[in-house]
């Protein structure tokens, strides 16, 4: 696994885009020892403009200025261990930033950044932080109200990855990050998940909001089709 970084480093990325309101995306792409794995920033701009980072990568100064330019970097959510690579520089960039993490992956994202904080208050109604239940505390998630509806903020526990090919586009499926249809990850269950009952429920649960307008993964498609569907059959896949 690459190492997390030390300096500022911009590997390929897209642009900011905006969902909602409140909701701004950009994807990038990270090159791993069999496969180049696209991975997902999403910015949550807060009632005062301060912005919450889910999975922080780091971006070009042109896109950084324009992320500043909405407001200022406050939190910066680092998912789970697996998702240190950027935390650091990002903390060297904003270093009142606010470091939050689940507590299952505390200790190891420890190791490269300060966590601030496992249970945030964000100061704003509309953005709830989870730690996701099965998970053995080990994954974050966040879920936003807009005025379009709600997003659903999810990291490694779905995958929806399409259009892939060659050899890493056969590990990528044979991991469960890529198929036809959103997917949890065989790597999720076998590595990650302890309680499939607990992520089921929690699954039922947020498929049971009926203002769900998207589901945003960390290596995937967003999931604007029937989301609460996608939920209850992902749900369903773990009896």
């Amino acid at each position: 696994m690459t190492q997390p970084f030390k300096e500022w480093k911009v590997l390929p990325h897209g642009k900011l885009t905006k969902l909602d309101d409140n909701i701004l995306t950009v994807t990038g792409e990270i090159h791993m020892p069999l496969t180049d794995l696209p991975r997902r920033m999403t910015v949550v701009v807060l009632h005062d403009a301060r912005l919450v980072i889910f999975n922080g990568i780091a971006l070009d100064e042109k896109e950084m200025r324009a992320l500043e330019a909405i407001g200022e970097p406050s939190f910066l959510i680092v998912p789970n261990d697996h998702h240190r690579l950027d935390a650091r520089i990002y903390k060297q960039r904003y270093p009142n930033i606010k470091v939050v993490a689940p507590e299952g992956s505390r200790e190891k994202i420890e190791a490269i950044v300060p966590v601030d904080t496992t249970a945030p208050d964000f100061g704003d109604i509309n953005v709830r932080f989870i730690t996701v239940p099965g998970t053995k505390e080990h994954e974050a998630a966040l879920l936003v109200r807009g005025k379009h509806g709600s997003t659903l903020i999810l990291n490694d526990i779905v995958g929806n990855m399409h259009d892939v090919s060659g050899f890493g586009g056969w590990f990528l499926k044979r991991a469960g990050f890529a198929g036809d249809k959103p997917q949890i990850p065989r790597v999720a269950k076998i590595g990650m998940i302890d309680d499939k009952a607990a992520l089921r429920t929690q699954l039922l649960q947020w498929a049971n909001d009926a203002s769900l307008a998207r589901i945003l993964v960390s290596h995937g498609d967003p999931i604007e089709e029937r989301p609460t569907d996608t939920l209850r059959e992902l749900a369903s896949a773990l009896v």
